[in-house]
């Protein structure tokens, strides 16, 4: 299988005058307080600049205006380079922009969404950020891909397995793809990792909002094999007597 990026001409992958315009503006308004702060919300070292999520999103939507028109190769390119950097706000930029191209999707684009993931995400921020919109669109396009999503949770990559749930959330919110979600959760259901255990929790939970019974039924049927943590997720947002008999204990 060739390279994702492979079609792209070599010369998109020299340095573009916008990424070194984004960059330039990250690093005049990077508070480096702010950067401290932030890595109390994840266990492995990020590398952040130190901004509000407001403030990346409305840098993404500046340089947005210039980039849109571009063709799309070009524009994943420039979103390649800006994961290249490892800077997690740079991803959130990457979100941005991709999510932005959602009426341009075509089922090729899968292959490029699935080598960032596998390739460029490292923490959780950056996985929700892409997953729950570009990839929540992209299948609500191309509901086909629900398989490839099942294929995720056998990946070796954490973020990989947590994206196979997290991409379902969006849609599962509103009710959509109950059976397929339910699915993934039995595939991950004993999964070691408790990142990989809250995505799919908060699936289930998203799922909760319109199908109630049927996830507090999935819960009962598998709550002696689910760990806690996906379980308290699962029931977050279910009345308080279904939460009782959800976690009541059997002697």
């Amino acid at each position: 299988m060739p390279h994702p990026l492979s079609l792209i001409p070599a010369h998109l992958f020299c340095m573009d005058p916008v990424i070194s315009d984004i960059r330039q503006e990250l690093e005049n308004l990077a508070d480096p307080d702010l950067r401290k702060t932030s890595q109390r919300f994840f266990r492995e070292e990020i590398l952040c600049y130190g901004m509000k999520t407001a403030t990346v999103v409305a840098i993404a939507k500046k340089y947005w205006k210039g980039v849109k028109e571009r063709p799309k190769p070009e524009i994943f390119a420039l979103c390649e380079d800006l994961y290249q950097s490892g800077y997690m706000e740079e991803s959130f930029i990457v979100s941005n922009w991709a999510h932005a191209l959602s009426g341009r999707y075509e089922r090729e684009d899968l292959t490029v969404f699935r080598h960032w993931i596998d390739t460029y995400i490292t923490n959780w921020a950056s996985c929700d950020g892409f997953c729950n919109h570009t990839m929540g669109d992209f299948i609500e396009q191309y509901p086909e891909f629900t398989d490839e999503l099942k294929r995720w949770t056998q990946s070796e990559n954490r973020w990989m397995r947590r994206a196979a749930a997290v991409s379902l959330i969006v849609p599962a919110k509103h009710g959509m793809f109950l059976n397929e979600s339910m699915e993934i959760a039995d595939l991950l259901l004993t999964d070691g990792d408790d990142m990989v255990q809250k995505g799919y929790g908060w699936l289930l939970k998203e799922a909760s909002r319109k199908h109630t019974d049927e996830i507090f039924s999935y819960v009962m049927k598998n709550r002696k094999k689910m760990p806690r943590t996906a379980l308290r997720y699962a029931i977050e947002l279910m009345p308080k007597v279904l939460k009782a008999e959800a976690m009541k204990k059997d002697w």
